[in-house]
């Protein structure tokens, strides 16, 4: 046999070889979509706003003293819980007594005498040194614990030392950030979950307050920053602990969705193919809608667990939006000033 006719041979024979192998493979992929299936699954949609930040104290005060003195009594410890008007620390003063006392004496002076004049300027320089002495005092603001205290008896201190903190943690508050497109969703009184590392059980809160205009963060991002409170406060969590969270503004709802290759579409309606237990195929009417770019919401009539027959592939229906994009861009090149129906969702 002549080598041509060897050759011509070989590659008839090479053909053979290839057609048979992509017809295998079209079998072979009809085959796999004929006998694609989906599941109808139930999920839990959560509309909400995911904030992070770290919590404050309700009220916080700053201990020290206003003037200059030396500390001769400390009369709480750190920790301790304290009341309103409760003393903490005592300045010397000494110096401040005796003008007192010794304005007393003159008051008492100026009424035997009936000097009703020099009588009301007395009183008013009375006022001043009352105010003089109670400056002499640090005392609580508000009831709460004292969070750190730092003197002791002998220490002189000058005015605006700063000696310790008092706080209130009968609720903490937080300002977190809330990027400008969730703001429209923000609403006061909505429900705040709170995950603290430092606790193991969550605890709910709720938005107090935001403001009407937003700000710009170092990031180059929008955002307003909203109040949050936490009431209930978990056993070990204190003022500055960090926490994630979640602004809920709808509360959670089952859903029911699939794969949108288990839908097919007909007379302008929507259907399934339930397979049952035995491999019956029960074609049912449902209604859908989109839910996100391969899933569809299942409004009726399918239940979760429903295993449905593959109506579509997915890798046919990518390479017939690749087919529409191309086709779109040729028209546009074309001329045509129509622009194409969009492509089917399904």
């Amino acid at each position: 046999m002549k080598k041509s006719a060897k050759i011509a041979i070989g590659i008839f024979c090479s053909v053979l070889v290839c057609g048979g192998v992509v017809a295998a493979r079209r079998i072979l992929a009809a085959k796999t979509e004929n006998t694609q299936t989906y599941t109808v699954r139930s999920e839990i949609y959560e509309n909400v706003i995911e904030i992070a930040g770290t919590v404050s104290a309700a009220k916080s005060q700053t201990l020290k003293s206003l003037n200059d003195g030396t500390v001769i009594g400390v009369y709480k410890n750190e920790g301790d819980e304290v009341k309103k008007g409760d003393l903490i620390v005592q300045l010397d003063d000494t110096e401040q007594q005796y003008n007192l006392a010794n304005l007393d004496y003159e008051i008492g002076v100026a009424r035997q005498n009936q000097t009703a004049g020099k009588l009301a300027l007395m009183q008013t320089q009375r006022k001043s040194l009352l105010r003089k002495i109670s400056d002499r005092k640090i005392v609580a603001t508000f009831d709460g614990i004292i969070a750190s205290l730092d003197v002791d008896p002998g220490d002189y201190l000058e005015a605006k030392d700063s000696i310790g903190t008092l706080v209130d943690t009968s609720f903490l508050t937080a300002e977190v950030e809330v990027a400008e497109t969730d703001v429209s969703k923000l609403a006061v009184g909505q429900t705040v979950e709170f995950t603290f590392p430092a606790a193991e059980e969550s605890a709910e809160g709720y938005v107090v307050s935001f403001p009407a205009i937003g700000e710009v963060t170092s990031r180059g991002a929008t955002v307003v920053k909203a109040k949050v409170r936490l009431d209930d406060v978990p056993n070990g969590v204190l003022p500055n602990f960090s926490f994630t969270g979640r602004i809920k503004i709808t509360e959670a709802e089952n859903r029911l969705v699939v794969e949108r290759y288990a839908i097919g579409r007909e007379a302008g309606g929507a259907f399934a193919e339930i397979i049952s237990k035995n491999g019956n195929l029960k074609k049912v009417s449902v209604k859908i809608e989109p839910y996100g770019l391969d899933y569809v919401r299942i409004l009726d009539g399918l239940s979760a667990g429903d295993e449905l027959k593959a109506q579509s592939s997915a890798e046919q229906s990518g390479k017939m939006r690749t087919m529409k994009r191309g086709d779109s861009k040729k028209n546009a090149k074309g001329g045509n000033t129509k622009s194409p129906a969009p492509p089917s969702p399904f």
